[in-house]
């Protein structure tokens, strides 16, 4: 028997706000600025890339160069993604 195997991809599986919060947050937990960047790339999908390139004022074209595997962002591009998604980040002590 053959088995089919398809990409795994978690946007289909980020529905809401809460969902979305958990994500990135473990995400940023891990320190990895690769692996943020593909999170927040992520998040951005499912939420509807061309909705978030109208609400930060990034091009679609440039978000998807930006948020991708290979993507480098810099932080203004990130912090508008961030607040268009309808998010705030915040800083806490460990």
């Amino acid at each position: 028997m053959t088995e089919k195997l398809t990409k795994f991809d978690a946007a289909e599986y980020l529905e809401t706000d809460e969902d979305i919060a958990l994500f990135l947050s473990e995400a940023l937990k891990t320190g990895d600025s690769a692996y943020i960047n593909r999170t927040i790339g992520t998040i951005a999908r499912a939420r509807g890339m061309t909705d978030i390139a109208r609400q930060s004022g990034i091009k679609r074209e440039a978000l998807y160069k930006a948020l991708s595997e290979n993507g480098n962002p810099q932080f203004t591009t990130v912090h508008a993604v961030i607040k268009a998604l309808g998010f705030n980040l915040t800083v806490s002590a460990n």
